[in-house]
């Protein structure tokens, strides 16, 4: 990484150390830098390279340091380019030689590598607390409607019936995964890359074992190189945190569909919901609309790192200073979509006569006839042709499948029997779906009990 000294006969130029900085956004990491500093000099004392009262020294100096950052009261400036050079220069500001010994057998490139581990560790398991606090709303949600029948899409157009219930706990199983895909990826880059130095390791007996494990890492980088010249991790993060919203966008399409006028299926509480400049009757459902329109950020975040990266040479380039920006945006924001969508959906109201009413037009029911020819030995795809020509003649004679005489069912299924003009009933429908994973009332309360459990 590069810095000024006394390599060099001139300093940069103020344009330049405008341009080259990083403190403006790298100054979050302070925590994990003083913490990999921390670790960092015990471990040098351990190995002999300083002194146990040096160690001490530098860890009190430290954590001074770190409450000042906290407290408002340190100075930040662009001439010192980012928050490693702030710390190391207000720690030898404090404590002199015994402050300078710190950087021994360290780059800033194996530290800055460090600190974004450290630092992405502790986003993951805040996203994933925010990703429960989620999936809890929407079960209390399912759990609170879980006598509900609505009718299941497939293309925007009413498929069949299914509990209210089973469709927002395909919400908690996706938002499941995306806490999964997390903590996977945390187990890819739990390893520390302190010790590869700027990108050939040390001369130094260092213990890198050892700050490995007292920063909490499942081991150590294998390769110097690697260590401080990829970004994969990040690429996977940030695609990880962007499959979360794509997920959350269906939910918010979702949302909106439910509580516009044509569906009319549930109402946001007014605490999540904004009116318009010029139209007083309106109640706009701008959460759901801005989480929706946040996935396009984050995709462009993924996008951002992607197009970084993939033209580097080995090993580390000042290109890679960029890598945070796109992180900590997605971060940010994929936080900022979980601070109020727990809250939105725990408040929503759902409007159960209205999607009785929809989940009532016999149409849904067609599989259920052609599933009972099935059972009566007729194979599917005839079954189907059969089902689908009676809809057709439901359709010329202006008559709903329910409205059907034995008789005229006949017409075009000729083994109907009676027991089939008693199949269009949403309920008995999602009654009989009782096979593992499907809408049954009994596998749906078996799923919710299940997911109380595993949150609990």
């Amino acid at each position: 990484m590069a810095l000024w000294s006394s390599r060099f006969e001139e300093a940069p130029v103020d344009a330049v150390r405008e341009f080259t900085e990083s403190i403006s956004f790298d100054k979050r990491l302070y925590k994990h830098d003083v913490a990999g500093s921390i670790a960092h000099s015990a471990m040098l004392a351990e190995v002999g390279i300083i002194t146990r009262d040096d160690a001490a020294e530098i860890a009190v100096a430290l954590r001074e340091i770190e409450k000042e950052i906290e407290s408002g009261e340190f100075p930040f400036s662009a001439e010192l380019e980012d928050i490693h050079m702030h710390i190391e220069n207000a720690l030898i500001a404090k404590i002199g030689d015994t402050g300078a010994r710190l950087h021994t057998g360290r780059s800033r490139n194996d530290q800055v590598a460090l600190d974004i581990r450290l630092y992405m560790k502790s986003a993951a398991a805040e996203i994933t607390g925010s990703l429960r606090a989620l999936q809890a709303s929407l079960i209390d949600l399912a759990d609170r409607n879980s006598d509900v029948l609505m009718p299941g899409f497939t293309h925007l157009q009413h498929a069949q019936p299914v509990l209210f219930a089973h469709h927002i706990l395909a919400y908690v199983e996706m938002f499941d995964r995306d806490a999964s895909r997390l903590a996977d990826c945390v187990s890819r880059f739990n390893a520390s890359p302190l010790g590869s130095g700027a990108l050939a390791g040390s001369t130094l007996p260092l213990d890198r074992a050892k700050t490995a494990e007292l920063l909490g890492f499942d081991g150590t980088t294998s390769n110097s190189m690697d260590a401080v010249a990829d970004r994969d991790f990040i690429c996977e993060f940030i695609s990880d945190i962007a499959i979360f919203a794509m997920h959350v966008s269906r939910l918010s399409e979702d949302v909106i569909l439910w509580v516009s006028s044509e569906f009319g299926f549930a109402e946001l509480s007014d605490a999540y919901c904004t009116g318009s400049s010029l139209m007083p009757q309106k109640k706009n459902p701008d959460v759901a609309e801005l989480a929706r329109g946040k996935s396009a950020r984050i995709y462009g975040d993924l996008t951002a790192i992607l197009t970084l990266c993939k033209g580097l040479p080995m090993t580390y380039n000042r290109d890679l200073q960029e890598d945070k920006v796109p992180l900590f945006d997605a971060i940010d924001t994929a936080l900022d979509v979980l601070s109020v969508f727990p809250g939105m959906m725990a408040t929503m109201t759902i409007h159960r006569e209205r999607m009785r009413e929809a989940v009532s037009d016999p149409a849904l029911m067609a599989t259920d006839v052609a599933e009972a020819l099935v059972k009566d030995g007729m194979p599917f795809r005839n079954a189907h042709h059969r089902v689908g020509a009676l809809v057709k003649w439901c359709a010329e004679n202006a008559k709903k499948l329910n409205e059907l005489t034995l008789e005229e069912m006949r017409e075009t299924i000729p083994e109907a029997r009676y027991e089939y003009m008693k199949l269009f009933s949403p309920d008995k429908s999602v009654a009989a779906r009782e096979i593992r994973g499907a809408t049954g009332p009994g596998e749906v309360r078996a799923r919710l009990d299940e997911w109380k459990r595993k949150l609990s």
